[in-house]
């Protein structure tokens, strides 16, 4: 079933609740086939065992979501949007439009729906979709794979693919709408489709407190 946050008119597409999803900032805002940025900062980060929530975690005296949204918002795409839920972030000095997520315990793909509903709302044309939790995903990663021509693309780190994720409108009503699988499905089902990107930086993601030491050890502020 859909997140409560959402309703379904249609198997052809999600509709945006306005009673329930809200920006930061009222006012009119269109997307009108733009790429849009969808930062996911939503979960609980139950892994990570210190007494903060792992996206408060500092790496070189900043937020590791600072981070990670600094890279996004250096890359210039367009419009921006933060899913948040499991924490309050301080998002008042970005621009930015906050998606609050009130079904994030339901799994990523609930927070990633709410991103692409929210898009969708606004005629997007495309998504393109990162991890609060990967801060070495670099400004040139987020800018070659929104700039895709594929209707879902990828980066590429030595062959491997990671986020960023760029996901065609087309594509976005095949999306799951519980678990925490996300676009995955996505590119398992269109794997013949999928373009991979070539990017540099890291797509290393710290869940655990030994992952963040791990980071340290290599650079206070770059990945390893």
């Amino acid at each position: 079933m859909l997140p409560s946050s959402f309703r379904n008119i249609s198997s052809q597409s999600c509709l945006f609740a306005t009673n329930t999803l809200k920006t930061r900032k009222n006012v009119v805002v269109t997307f009108e086939g733009a790429t849009v940025g969808i930062l996911l900062a939503a979960g609980a980060g139950t892994r990570f065992t210190a007494d903060e929530h792992k996206l408060h975690a500092t790496i070189g005296g900043l937020a590791i979501w600072k981070h990670s949204l600094q890279q996004l918002l250096a890359a210039h795409i367009g419009p921006t949007i933060v899913v948040t839920g499991a924490t309050p972030l301080e998002l008042g000095p970005y621009e930015v439009h906050e998606v609050h997520n009130p079904d994030w315990a339901q799994g990523q793909a609930t927070s990633l729906l709410a991103g692409v509903t929210f898009a969708q709302h606004h005629q997007a044309a495309a998504t393109v979709i990162g991890l609060a939790d990967q801060p070495g995903i670099s400004p040139e990663a987020w800018q070659r794979v929104a700039t895709a021509d594929a209707i879902i693309a990828t980066a590429s780190y030595d062959g491997e693919p990671g986020h960023p994720v760029r996901i065609d409108a087309s594509l976005w009503p095949q999306l799951p709408e519980t678990g925490d699988f996300g676009a995955r499905a996505l590119l398992r089902k269109y794997e013949h489709l999928v373009e991979r990107i070539p990017c540099s930086g890291s797509p290393f993601d710290i869940d655990t407190t030994k992952d963040l030491d791990e980071w340290l050890k290599q650079s206070p502020t770059s990945s390893p």
